[in-house]
C-alpha cells in the first residue's frame, strides 16, 4: 500500500527479488505502472497493481479480502498516507482536512492492517509493517491532523503487535523523520537529517526481517522523542510553537 509514492516505490523495488510476487497498491495509476515495470526489471516474478482511494474504506477492505483469499500475503507493508498543514492565515486547520487525514492516515490503514492480521493469525505466520511518522510523538500546532492521525496509527500498531505476536505474526511500526519526497518538500521549513527513500527502505526491510517492534529513523529522532517526553509542558509548548513554518 502506497507504492505510487517515493517511499512505497522504494520498498517495492527492495523486495523485487527473483521470483517475488508483488501486489502494489496506490493512488496514482501511472506511477503504479512505472513501479511495476521497475520491479519486473529487477527480477520480480509477477507484479499486480491496484489503484484506489483510501477514503473509500469499504471498497479497499473488500478488494484486500479478495486478494488475500486468492493468494495470501506473507508480508504486508502499509506506506500510504497524506500530509498537510494549517493553511496560511488560518487560525486552525480546516475541518474537512482533519477528516480526510484521519480517514487516510489512520482509519483506512488500521482497518486494512487488521484485515491482513486476521488472515495471518489463522495461518500462524506473517509480517505487517506500518509506516507512521516521527510527528506522532509531537503535538505540532500547525499540523494537528497529521500528527494526531499518525499518533492514532502508532498506538493501534503497537496494540495490534501485542495481540498477534503469540500467534506467529509480527507487526513493525516505523516512525521516520524526513524522507526526500515531493510531499516532504511541499511543507516549508528545514529538513534536518533527511533520508533518501532507498536507504529508508533498506532500513525498514531489515527491521521487518528481525521482527523489530518499533523503528525510529534516523536515530536522532528517537532522542528527540525522549527529550520531548521529559520537558516541562510549558517549555515543550514554546518549542513546538517555534517550529511553525513562516507564513503559517
Amino acid at each position: 500500500m502506497g507504492a505510487s509514492g517515493e517511499l512505497g516505490g522504494a520498498l517495492a523495488r527492495h523486495y523485487a527479488r527473483a521470483g517475488a510476487r508483488l501486489s502494489l497498491w496506490g493512488r496514482d495509476s501511472g506511477r503504479l505502472a512505472a513501479a511495476a515495470r521497475a520491479c519486473l526489471d529487477l527480477g520480480a516474478g509477477a507484479v499486480a497493481t491496484r489503484s484506489l482511494d483510501l477514503t473509500e474504506v469499504d471498497g479497499a477492505l473488500e478488494a484486500l479480502s479478495r486478494e488475500e483469499a486468492e493468494e495470501p500475503f506473507g508480508l504486508a507493508l502499509f506506506a500510504a498516507g497524506c500530509g498537510d498543514i494549517r493553511a496560511a492565515g488560518a487560525l486552525v486547520e480546516d475541518a474537512a482536512q482533519v477528516a480526510r487525514l484521519g480517514q487516510v492516515n489512520f482509519v483506512a490503514q488500521a482497518a486494512m492492517a487488521a484485515c491482513c492480521a486476521e488472515s495471518m493469525v489463522a495461518r500462524g505466520r506473517g509480517t505487517i509493517v506500518v509506516i507512521g511518522s516521527a510527528a506522532a510523538d509531537h503535538a505540532l500546532p500547525f499540523a494537528a491532523a497529521y500528527a494526531g492521525s499518525k499518533a492514532g496509527l502508532a498506538r493501534f500498531a503497537d496494540a495490534l503487535r501485542i495481540n498477534v505476536r503469540p500467534h506467529g505474526v509480527s507487526v513493525t511500526l516505523v516512525s521516520p523523520g524526513f524522507i526526500d519526497t515531493a510531499a516532504a518538500w511541499r511543507v516549508p521549513g528545514p529538513k534536518p537529517l533527511i533520508l533518501q527513500p532507498d536507504r529508508a527502505a533498506a532500513l525498514i526491510a531489515r527491521a521487518a526481517a528481525r521482527g523489530k517492534a518499533h523503528l525510529i529513523l534516523p536515530w536522532p529522532f528517537g532522542l528527540l522523542r525522549t527529550v520531548s517526553a521529559i520537558l516541562p509542558r510549558a517549555v515543550r509548548d514554546r518549542l513546538l510553537r517555534a517550529l511553525t513554518p513562516p507564513g503559517v
